[in-house]
């Protein structure tokens, strides 16, 4: 029953992501119509075809756009509406993997530090001197990943890795993270507005090449997740029980951590410090179509991308831009303190 109601729901929340972006394609300081940035979407198609014996890609639809529009759209509005959809995807996506991993619903993807390690090595790399290939986001990558494999060292002994101390752990380290942050914000002298904007969380510089950087290892780690939805769903009744019905639970436990780190880590990487996305969409997922992982994995990322998309067009729509992160936040505070009075947080 699981893959029907997973198709229906995908289909669905696809649906809806794309005319989100249409709609937010639309909108900007340039007058552009819906119609008119769905004919350059199309425009962009491209399918495999033959010319006689060689391979060669075709263009199906053929579109009367102004080359001002389709330029707009597809270079300044479509790599920040796509960087975004795709960082929603992954946070939402590890959100709900930690909420599952740690039963609780309260847990998002920054419970074990990878946030906190992404944005020392961003302020790092902002406030020092440092050049490097790719930048702020290789030594925010490398701090997440850096936070996450410490945490999980300190927690694990003989083999295992208790549930209760991984959390204490990355609770103790994000707190130390922060005395680091502070440290390098109080010496970053004029590199200091760009350094609390990122960590702000941001996509106003977004990039086609940014793109091409979170968009594999986000699809590649989503293949391998969806793959342990079902020992996920098995590891919400207990270890021992996982244990008994065969699965092999700190095995589970280590490529479940891990590739929900990486996920968090590259959507950290290119778009700073977003939050609420990865604690509130799961959540709101889970009221709608249950705790089933087979299903609430990919429908919750569809709805994270479709949430951050939103979220940033209401950003960049005002009389001057702000971060998403600050958006993510005053939407999503608000409906989560609804969801507790009405006692609808409730354990997994």
């Amino acid at each position: 029953m699981s893959l029907p109601r997973t198709l229906i729901w995908s289909s669905a929340l696809s649906a809806l992501l794309v005319a989100v972006v249409v709609v937010s394609a639309a909108l900007g300081y340039a007058d552009i119509g819906p119609l008119e940035v769905a004919y350059v979407l199309l425009n962009a198609i491209r399918l495999p075809g033959l010319d006689g014996t060689s391979p060669v890609w075709t263009r199906p639809f053929h579109f009367e756009v102004a080359s001002s529009t389709a330029l707009i759209v597809r270079q300044i509005r479509l790599p920040r509406i796509v960087l975004g959809a795709i960082v929603g995807f992954a946070l939402a996506l590890a959100g709900t993997v930690m909420q599952g991993f740690f039963r609780n619903p309260m847990a998002d993807p920054s419970i074990i530090g990878v946030s906190s390690g992404a944005a020392v090595g961003a302020v790092a790399f902002i406030v020092l001197p440092l050049s490097v290939p790719f930048g702020r986001a290789a030594f925010a990558f490398c701090g997440a990943l850096v936070a996450a494999f410490a945490v999980y060292a300190i927690a694990t002994e003989g083999g295992r890795t208790p549930v209760a101390t991984l959390l204490l752990a990355g609770v103790a380290l994000q707190t130390f993270l922060g005395a680091v942050i502070s440290f390098l914000l109080l010496n970053a002298g004029d590199n200091l507005e760009t350094a609390v904007y990122w960590l702000m969380g941001h996509l106003h510089d977004s990039t086609w090449g940014r793109v091409r950087l979170a968009l594999p290892v986000v699809v590649l780690l989503f293949t391998i997740l969806i793959a342990y939805a079902r020992d996920l769903n098995v590891l919400l009744l207990g270890e021992d029980d996982a244990h008994t019905l065969g699965i092999e639970v700190e095995r589970t436990k280590r490529v479940l951590l891990a590739t929900s780190s990486v996920v968090t880590a590259a959507a950290v990487a290119v778009a700073g410090v977003i939050g609420f996305v990865g604690l509130i969409v799961p959540h709101m997922m889970r009221l709608v179509v249950g705790p089933d992982h087979r299903v609430l994995l990919p429908t919750s990322a569809l709805a994270g991308a479709t949430f951050l998309v939103a979220t940033d067009t209401v950003a960049r729509s005002g009389p001057a831009e702000i971060p998403v992160g600050i958006v993510t936040a005053a939407l999503g505070a608000p409906f989560f303190l609804y969801l507790l009075r009405k006692r609808e947080v409730h354990a997994l």
